[in-house]
């Protein structure tokens, strides 16, 4: 089987009803591998298999199991080699919040990666508070979990500055990867700390 009929068999996993209404659909499942393959601590497979789905799916059998959690692993693997690539990061979604920002895909894909953040959420920020944040905030941006801030709720009334933010993220990927993952080659559009 291709990989590209692993991910279709995938994705119909994911986004089929049976699975707990807190497990990640596939577009969030997406932006969960994106954040655990730019965390600068790895986190241990069982953990975040295990939270992507809230609570063990109920597979057909072992043989399903291990092939569901074989592609996740691939697809994570897929989502760190292009990170580590010089193209941008290429989204299975528009980037586009729409009139309805809740039923975009762009949002899902958002929650998903703050859910892969939240896993380790210290050790995001702890060399680099200030340009990890300002890298994130388009994610924030887009996942909508943040509107109840005043700053938030500000970008979120402006639907054309959302939007332009959500265009970035890709951008902002590679950037965050590049910091979190490659300190000795600091991008140049991220000014050096001074300690």
């Amino acid at each position: 089987m291709s990989f590209a009929e692993q991910l279709t068999r995938l994705q119909a996993f994911l986004d089929a009803d049976e699975l707990h209404e807190e497990a990640l659909d596939y577009i969030a499942t997406h932006g969960y591998l994106t954040a655990l393959s730019i965390c600068p601590e790895p986190v241990p497979e069982r953990e975040w298999i295990d939270a992507l789905f809230s609570e063990p799916p109920h597979y057909k059998d072992e043989v399903e199991r291990e092939a569901i959690e074989s592609t996740l692993m691939q697809l994570k693997a897929h989502i760190a080699r292009q990170l580590a690539s010089d193209d941008d990061l290429v989204l299975p979604c528009e980037l586009d919040l729409g009139d309805e920002p809740d039923d975009s895909d762009i949002r899902g894909w958002c929650i998903g990666f703050m859910e892969g953040v939240f896993l380790r959420e210290a050790t995001w920020f702890e060399n680099a508070e200030d340009e990890v944040s300002e890298l994130l905030l388009p994610i924030m941006v887009g996942s909508g979990l943040f509107d109840e801030q005043p700053e938030f709720a500000d970008i979120a009334r402006d639907q054309e500055l959302a939007n332009d933010m959500v265009a970035q993220i890709p951008e902002a990927l590679t950037a965050l990867f590049l910091l979190l993952n490659a300190p000795e080659e600091k991008p140049a559009l991220l000014k050096p700390r001074h300690h």
